[in-house]
C-alpha cells in the first residue's frame, strides 16, 4: 500500500507539472486587416422589400420549387458529404491529438507454457536433480500506464494545430454549402430563363413562318421576287436553329441541376417542364462594417484558422529544444500457478522515468523551426489575400448586380416602346394604312426585346444570388 500511495504522489505531481507548464513559442493573434467600407454595396438599391436574414438565402426568393430543390441538394450531393468526411477525419485528429497528453494504460495478461531444455545451463545443472521437471508455466496479468509529461507544452501546441485544422475543415464544409447551393440556385434560375426565352423564341419562329407564308403568296402573284423570299426563308432557319441551341442550354443546364442534387442526369427533368416566371430580387443582408462581412465567409474562416495552426506549428517545433520527461509504472501478479496469482507475495509494482533531451543535431532543431516560421508567414500572406480577394468578389457582385437593375430598366422601357409600335400598327393595318408584312415584323421586334427582357431579369436574380455567394450567404444581424 505504501508503495501504491507513492506511485499516486509521483503521478499527481507530474500532473500537475503538465497543467501548469507553460507552453512554448508565441500565442496566436488574429491579424489586423484594415478594410474601408465596400463602395458598391450601398448603392444598389433593392427591387423589394424582402431581405435575407437566415442562413437559408435562398428562401428570400420565395420560390417553393427553388426551397425543394436546395433541400434535396443539400441532403444528396456527393461534395458535400465528402467535405463532411473531411470534418470527421478533422474531429479524429484533433481527438488524438488530445488524448496524446493523457497517460496511455495497456492491460497484459499472459500465459506462457515452457519445456526447459536439458542441454541448456539451467536444464544442464538440474537435470540430476530427483524429480525434476522440465515443464512449466507462469501466469502474469497486469497493467502497464505510460505518460509523457508535456513539460515545453509541444503536446498542446499540437492539440491546437489539430484543432485549428479541424476549425478549418468545419469552414470549408460550410464553403462547399454555400457555393453548392448557390450552384444550385443559379442553375435553376437559368433554366426558368432559358424557359422563357424558348417560349419567345418559339412565338418568334411562328411569327417568322407567318411572314414566309405572306413572302410566297406575293411571290405567286409577281409582287416580291426571290430575293426577298430567300430572305424570309434564311431568316425562318436562322430562328429555328436559335430555338435548338436554347433547348440545348436547357438540356445542359437540366442535366447540372440532376448532379447537383446527387442523380444521375434526367432524374428530375420531368418537375421543371413547367415554365414559370422568376421571381422578385431580394436585397441580401449586409452589416455596417465590410470586416464583419468578410470574416462570415467559410473561405476566409478556414484561412484563419489554418494560421492559427500554422502559428501552433511553432510552438511544437520550439519544444524540441526542450527535454521530454516520460513516466511509466507497472502494477501487476506473478506466479507460477493460477491459485498462487493473487496473493500478495506474487505482487510485482515496477516505476521508472526517463529523460530525452536533444543535445547537438547538427541544426535539425534550428531547421524546423525556421520552417515552421516560413510556413506561418506564407499562411499569413494567404490569410491577406484571401481578405483581399472576397472583398473584390462583394465588390464585383454588387455592382453587377446594380448593373442589372439599370439593364433591366432600359430593357423595360423598350418592351413599353415596341408595345405601342404594335398596337399602333395593327390599327393602321385594320384600317387598310399598312400591310400583313409590317405587323408581323413589329411583332417579331417586340418578341426580341421581350427575349432581351426576360434575359435581362435572369441575370438580375443570378446577379443577386451571386451577391449571396460573396457575402457568405445570409444571416442575422
Amino acid at each position: 500500500m505504501r508503495w501504491i500511495t507513492v506511485q499516486r504522489s509521483v503521478f499527481a505531481a507530474a500532473a500537475l507539472l503538465g497543467q501548469t507548464a507553460c507552453a512554448v513559442g508565441p500565442d496566436y493573434q488574429r491579424p489586423m486587416t484594415p478594410l474601408r467600407p465596400f463602395h458598391n454595396v450601398g448603392i444598389t438599391a433593392p427591387s423589394s422589400g424582402v431581405h435575407a436574414s437566415d442562413i437559408a438565402w435562398w428562401t428570400s426568393f420565395g420560390d417553393s420549387e427553388l426551397n425543394r430543390i436546395e433541400t434535396r441538394v443539400l441532403t444528396m450531393n456527393l461534395d458535400l458529404r465528402a467535405a463532411f468526411a473531411r470534418v470527421l477525419q478533422g474531429r479524429a485528429v484533433a481527438r488524438s491529438a488530445a488524448a496524446q497528453m493523457l497517460p496511455t494504460i495497456d492491460f497484459n495478461p499472459q500465459v506462457s507454457a515452457t519445456r526447459l531444455s536439458e542441454e541448456g545451463l539451467i536444464g544442464h545443472i538440474v537435470r540430476e536433480v530427483p524429480h525434476f521437471n522440465r515443464d512449466y508455466r507462469e501466469y502474469n496479468v497486469g497493467g502497464v500506464a505510460s505518460w509523457e509529461l508535456d513539460v515545453a507544452g509541444g503536446l498542446r501546441r499540437a492539440h491546437e494545430a489539430a484543432r485549428d485544422e479541424f476549425q478549418a475543415a468545419e469552414a470549408e464544409q460550410a464553403g462547399v454549402r454555400l457555393s453548392i447551393a448557390a450552384d444550385a440556385a443559379d442553375t435553376y434560375f437559368r433554366i426558368r430563363g432559358i424557359q422563357l426565352s424558348l417560349r419567345d423564341a418559339r412565338e418568334a419562329v411562328a411569327a417568322r413562318e407567318k411572314l414566309l407564308d405572306l413572302v410566297q403568296q406575293r411571290s405567286d402573284r409577281g409582287v416580291a421576287d426571290d430575293r426577298e423570299r430567300s430572305q424570309a426563308a434564311a431568316e425562318l432557319e436562322t430562328e429555328k436553329q436559335r430555338v435548338l441551341d436554347i433547348e440545348r442550354q436547357k438540356e445542359t443546364q437540366l442535366n447540372r441541376l440532376d448532379v447537383l442534387m446527387g442523380a444521375q442526369p434526367g432524374t428530375y427533368a420531368g418537375e421543371l417542364q413547367v415554365t414559370t416566371e422568376l421571381p422578385t430580387v431580394p436585397a441580401p443582408a449586409t452589416a455596417a462594417q465590410s470586416l464583419d462581412v468578410l470574416r462570415r465567409r467559410p473561405d476566409v474562416v478556414a484561412s484563419e484558422r489554418r494560421l492559427a495552426a500554422r502559428n501552433a506549428d511553432i510552438g511544437v517545433a520550439l519544444a524540441a529544444y526542450y527535454p521530454k520527461i516520460s513516466l511509466q509504472g507497472a502494477l501487476g501478479f506473478e506466479s507460477m500457478s493460477p491459485r498462487q496469482l493473487f496473493v500478495a507475495p506474487g505482487f510485482q509494482p515496477t516505476a521508472t522515468g526517463a529523460l530525452r533531451w536533444r543535445i547537438f543535431d547538427f541544426g535539425k532543431i534550428s531547421s524546423e523551426v525556421a520552417h515552421a516560421r516560413g510556413n506561418y508567414a506564407e499562411a499569413l500572406a494567404d490569410y491577406r489575400s484571401t481578405m483581399l480577394h472576397a472583398a473584390e468578389d462583394v465588390e464585383n457582385a454588387f455592382f453587377h448586380l446594380g448593373q442589372t437593375h439599370r439593364t433591366l430598366a432600359s430593357e423595360t422601357r423598350d418592351v413599353h416602346a415596341l408595345e405601342r409600335v404594335t398596337i399602333l400598327t395593327q390599327q393602321s393595318y385594320a384600317a387598310g394604312a399598312m400591310g400583313l408584312g409590317e405587323v408581323l415584323q413589329s411583332r417579331l421586334n417586340l418578341l426580341k426585346a421581350q427575349e432581351n427582357l426576360t434575359s435581362a431579369r435572369a441575370e438580375e436574380v443570378r446577379a443577386a444570388v451571386e451577391c449571396f455567394r460573396a457575402m457568405g450567404g445570409g444571416w442575422r444581424i
